[in-house]
């Protein structure tokens, strides 16, 4: 009898005990679908769906690496976490220039669930190599997929689908303006911040594959309207993140041709500041827009159309934030005594702020960089490509 009752004193106690206080026995990891126990051979630092949430994001946030081990063909192509870099196993030691030079950076490596060895085998592999902060996201991308969180696809899948003739709608984010200067052949333009106003686009079955892409990995245009698409009940929806410039690069002759000339480009500006147009009608030179940051940058003022997450993370020192979703309704704000300039990472956004405000507010002195820029921190950046 004093045995039974000592069991039931104890079994009251521990029910009684906040759920805070009681800890997962070694071996375990809790993540958003399961318990994940040791197994022989796993890694070390075991890693969950939420942990691994935040550190996925489109552009790519620039503290954390993700590496997807499996192999490429019918594995990573055909989805995988956005922003991945693809290292499969089999092809470490060939690849190895593929990760990061910094080795106290974070690395999440992951494969194809519980039972795959892929991304244990890669990471202790990165540890002999003095990788000091791994971790493995042992569920990897099954419980991702299974959790409905995006996936993207990569530029060798998309060329696929097409040449099996596949049941698919690729839809370019970009704006209108970009769209009409070169394309992926077949995509359908229903630029992001019109997508509402497009749906009917769409096709009326829902479990139809969609593919989005737009300007890149600097670019997160599809992935909001991807998102945009799941919350309408579309049911099998991907991006494509390497978008445009991936596709140029693999398949330089497979992209639409230009639109026509949009018209003369405009005569160079009768300002106190010095403003030499770009190729593109609005845009200016990369060198006109670095001699005004070095120069006269309070003469102008310098407008980033990006996510204010993005802005967040890195901007040009002295510019102003307005998202180009919320640039329509903050039109008046923007001055007419000094130019404009639209900003973004791609020229993409900077360019559809630019024919927004000719179009509705022509008064103002607009004009946009046409071009990729990557914003530091610290208020510097990095610019290429276009003019």
């Amino acid at each position: 009898m004093k045995t039974k009752l000592i069991v039931q004193i104890m079994s009251v106690s521990v029910l009684a005990l906040p759920l805070a206080t009681l800890v997962a026995p070694p071996g375990f990891i809790e993540s958003a679908q399961a318990q994940v126990q040791m197994k022989e051979g796993y890694y070390k630092n075991l890693v969950g769906t939420d942990f691994v949430k935040q550190y996925v994001d489109i552009p790519p946030r620039k503290d954390v690496v993700l590496i997807d081990a499996r192999p490429a063909a019918r594995q990573y192509d055909n989805g995988h976490l956005p922003g991945a870099v693809n290292i499969p196993d089999s092809q470490f030691d060939k690849m190895t220039n593929r990760l990061p030079a910094d080795k106290n950076m974070l690395v999440i490596v992951y494969c194809g669930g519980l039972e795959c060895m892929l991304s244990h085998n890669v990471a202790h592999k990165m540890e002999k190599l003095g990788y000091t902060n791994i971790k493995v996201y042992a569920e990897g991308n099954p419980a991702w997929s299974k959790a409905g969180l995006p996936l993207s696809v990569s530029t060798v899948f998309v060329k696929k689908l097409f040449d099996d003739k596949e049941k698919f709608m690729l839809i370019d984010s970009r704006p209108k303006r970009v769209f009409g200067q070169g394309a992926i052949p077949g995509a359908v333009n229903i630029p992001d911040s019109e997508f509402d106003k497009n749906v009917s686009q769409l096709p009326a079955d829902k479990s139809t594959f969609l593919v989005f892409y737009c300007g890149g990995l600097e670019c997160n245009l599809s992935d909001k309207s991807a998102d945009k698409a799941r919350a309408l009940g579309y049911t099998n929806v991907k991006t494509y993140a390497e978008g445009y410039p991936g596709w140029g690069k693999a398949y330089p002759e497979m992209k639409t041709a230009a639109a026509a000339d949009a018209g003369p480009a405009p005569v160079a500006a009768k300002q106190a500041v010095d403003i030499v147009p770009g190729k593109e009608k609005g845009s200016i030179t990369n060198a006109s827009f670095e001699k005004l940051v070095k120069e006269t940058p309070n003469a102008v003022l310098f407008v980033d159309v990006r996510d204010a997450k993005e802005f967040a993370r890195g901007h040009l020192k002295g510019a102003v934030n307005i998202p180009i979703g919320e640039l329509d309704k903050k039109l008046a704000s923007l001055p007419t005594d000094k130019p404009v300039i639209f900003l973004c990472s791609t020229g993409g956004r900077s360019g559809e702020a630019y024919d927004t405000v000719k179009l509705l507010r022509a008064e103002v002195q607009a004009y946009f960089v046409d071009a990729e820029i990557t914003f530091a921190a610290d208020g510097s950046y990095q610019l290429k490509g276009k003019s």
